[in-house]
């Protein structure tokens, strides 16, 4: 069981902290809110102040200084129609504009960088139509402007500075002041409305003409400014009402609608209706500057008033934001208080010390005893299930109650086990009885292909016998492997050292396809004789895992070399070779053995890779899986030194006890062409044969000769010592019966050379 070195892992989850946790719940979803709410209150507050602030700091000013360009507007049009405006006239205008936009121009900088960004673009915006001002003077100062123009550029200033001031009054967060700011724009849309109709009259009175389309403009000014103003005089502020009242029954107020009546009586002039006009151009000047005067200055009132409320709008919800938090935070404050207090006092010190013990037990039980107990059953020792598992006793409340589970739990764990280890151990005693009964089969089949290899002498029949042998021989290496798979060694053994070349020679005659099989460059040392039959096995599960997975007209190489650390043999074929992910799957099976549970059932290669693993486990042997430089795959092995014995030496006698009847240690058996013939091309002059099958002894006598080292044809008649001859025609019946003749004798001469090399070892035994 894994055990973590982080002491906070556990507290976490004690129940002391469950339960601290649970009461926290109401204090922590009471703090969320505080900040919510305190968040939204004090947000509302900051907001509504600074875009009170900056409407106090912009608007008042902009406003006297929108009047002055209304002024300038008028006057600037008149000198472009009539020269009855002089130029100095204008120049007086336009200064007194510019007094005012500097007022302006010293609050519009903080302004922009603290007002809102909806705010601050309409700022920029406005201040960016004041900065045009020079150029449109000097144009009308040349007259190389037009009346249209003109007042289509003051104009876009007024327009600009509307959805300005429409802007700031739509952002208060505050409905009454958001009302009192509508009320404020609509008062300053009426003055300019009025404006631009005093303006188009009075060019209409310096140029003598007034066009049915100025005189439809004229009209509607005059009606929607009226209606404005009327329809929104009861939102104006107290102070703000009284001027309206005051302007309306003002004489100049009389006077200017009396006017624009009589003139929208009178319809368009013009130069020789002048002077039957209803009004005079003086006069109109006159009332049409003091009303839109008046004007102005109730909506500098308004503006002013209703600025001050959102200020004070904005200063009262930040207070109260600011109180409400306080009082928010002091109760959350005394809720956690509270909650830390009342779980202690339900978690007392003798519940968590009952806790404690019985985390503990349980602890010491899952990751100590049980694993112990499942280990001895896993090995086949007898286990004691009551004394190995006392039984939990914490008394007879809901504590003792999941001790008593636990009880149960274990005790069902338990016996689990041990069920499943009686089950492991017959299965296990099954499996290798019918290998066992198997190999003892497999044995006798040998030794009675033997005696009939004795006696046979023709070559034909031969063949078929050695094919037969062949078989056996592959039957017996599997039923190896179901040994090997249950946890045995197989019978086989031998008590003196093996040459390396008959053991890989052996191990070569134990696979289907041995005649694809070259071994070459096989040094001179020897396995040490316990370790000669697991050798074998393992080599010619690698060697028949090559020529399984090559081309079938391919080779599989087997060499050898002395290192360091022993000798590496490696198996190297010309197949597609293994996947990435298949390549270090195998390799870290040889590194570390896999259960047999784990891989008894699967029905593929990777059972023979296991019984690799299991042998060179056994023995200390490395086993590598690479690519081969054919593009297949090259599997090393790595013997150990400790199981090799130098050519010359002897090793030390072994006795060996196996239950079951000794197994002879395979003849390396010589690769047949199909046609039955034996193949002596394959044998190599220079290097030794395999040596003769050596029988393992049943008890100690005495230290055993070498094996006897038979020489290439050292056995066969002088006259069947040379290769025979291939380059015979087949159509030629004669030299057909010599060679069947020779292939006889050859194959007869052979059998008795093994024989005699098998009586020699078992005497030398």
């Amino acid at each position: 069981m894994q055990k973590t070195d982080d002491p906070s892992a556990g507290q976490d989850k004690s129940i002391r902290k469950r339960l601290t946790r649970t009461v926290l719940i109401p204090s922590i979803t009471l703090l969320v809110l505080w900040i919510a709410v305190s968040s939204y209150f004090v947000f509302n507050g900051l907001y509504a102040k600074v875009v009170a602030d900056s409407v106090r700091q912009v608007s008042i000013p902009a406003l006297s200084a929108l009047a002055a360009i209304q002024q300038e507007r008028q006057v600037g049009v008149e000198f472009l129609v009539n020269n009855g405006v002089s130029q100095a006239d204008l120049a007086d205008r336009q200064k007194l504009t510019d007094e005012r936009l500097r007022e302006l121009q010293t609050v519009f900088g903080p302004a922009i960088d603290s007002a809102p960004a909806q705010i601050a673009d309409r700022m920029r915006e406005l201040k960016s139509g004041f900065d045009q001002l020079p150029v449109i003077r000097a144009q009308i100062g040349f007259k190389s402007v037009s009346k249209a123009q003109a007042n289509d550029f003051y104009n876009g200033i007024l327009d600009t500075a509307f959805r300005l001031f429409e802007v700031q009054a739509r952002v208060v967060p505050d409905e009454v002041a958001v009302q009192g700011a509508i009320a404020a724009i609509t008062v300053f849309r009426s003055t300019d409305n009025m404006s631009r109709e005093a303006s188009l009259i009075t060019s209409g009175y310096a140029s003598g003409t007034l066009t049915p389309d100025e005189f439809m403009l004229f009209t509607q000014l005059m009606g929607v400014y009226r209606a404005d103003l009327s329809r929104n005089a009861q939102f104006l502020e107290p102070s703000s009402q009284a001027l309206y009242q005051n302007l309306i029954a003002s004489d100049s107020w009389k006077r200017l609608a009396a006017a624009e009546d009589a003139l929208v009586k009178r319809g368009p002039w013009t130069p020789k209706d002048k002077a039957g006009l209803p009004v005079g151009q003086t006069d109109w000047q006159k009332v049409s500057n003091d009303v839109a005067a008046a004007m102005t200055t109730l909506t500098i009132d308004q503006a002013d008033k209703v600025s001050a409320a959102a200020i004070a709008s904005g200063e009262s919800q930040l207070r109260n934001a600011i109180i409400g938090s306080v009082i928010a935070l002091l109760v959350s404050v005394a809720s956690v208080i509270i909650a830390v207090r009342v779980s202690r006092t339900l978690v007392d010190r003798t519940l968590m010390t009952r806790l404690e013990r019985l985390r503990n037990d349980s602890l010491d039980l899952a990751g100590n005893r049980l694993p112990d107990i499942v280990d001895r059953l896993k090995s086949g020792q007898q286990v004691d299930v009551a004394a190995e598992l006392p039984r939990l006793d914490h008394g007879k409340d809901e504590i003792g109650q999941v001790a008593e589970a636990l009880n149960i739990a274990q005790l069902t764990a338990v016996s689990a086990a041990v069920s499943e280890a009686k089950a492991r151990s017959g299965v296990h005693n099954v499996f290798l009885g019918i290998a066992h009964r198997n190999q003892v089969l497999v044995h006798r089949q040998l030794q009675i292909l033997d005696e009939m290899e004795k006696r046979e002498e023709d070559s034909a029949q031969l063949a078929s016998l050695f094919q037969l042998d062949h078989l056996a021989t592959r039957a017996r290496r599997t039923t190896e492997n179901l040994i090997i798979l249950g946890g045995k060694q197989p019978g086989r053994r031998w008590r003196n050292p093996v040459p390396l070349m008959e053991v890989l020679r052996a191990a070569v005659s134990e696979t289907e396809q041995y005649s694809r099989v070259r071994v070459e460059a096989i040094p001179e040392v020897s396995i040490t004789g316990s370790a000669v039959a697991d050798t074998i096995h393992l080599v010619a599960e690698l060697v028949d895992n090559g020529t399984t997975y090559s081309p079938p007209g391919s080779q599989v190489e087997v060499t050898a070399t002395l290192v360091a650390r022993g000798v590496v043999i490696e198996v190297s074929d010309q197949g597609l070779g293994m996947t990435e992910t298949v390549r270090d799957w195998a390799n870290a099976m040889m590194a570390e053995t896999p259960e047999f549970d784990a891989m008894a059932l699967r029905a593929d290669t990777s059972l023979g890779l296991f019984v690799v693993a299991r042998i060179a486990s056994r023995l200390g042997i490395t086993v590598t899986f690479a690519p081969s430089r054919y593009g297949g795959t090259r599997a090393t092995v790595l013997i150990p030194t400790q199981v090799l014995v130098a050519d010359g030496q002897t090793e030390d006698r072994i006795v060996v006890s196996d239950p079951q009847p000794p197994i002879e240690w395979p003849e390396p058996r010589a690769a047949i062409h199909s046609s039955g013939v034996l193949a002596r091309a394959e044998e190599k002059p220079e290097k030794p044969r395999p040596k003769p099958r050596p029988a393992p002894d049943e008890t100690p006598q005495g230290e055993r000769a070498p094996l006897p080292q038979r020489r290439p044809q050292q056995n066969l008649v002088t006259q069947l010592r040379d290769d025979p001859d291939d380059d015979h025609g087949d159509d030629d019946v004669e030299s057909g019966n010599a060679r069947e003749f020779d292939q006889s004798r050859t194959l007869s001469a052979f059998h008795k050379g093994t024989l005699r090399g098998r009586e020699s070892d078992m005497s030398a035994d």
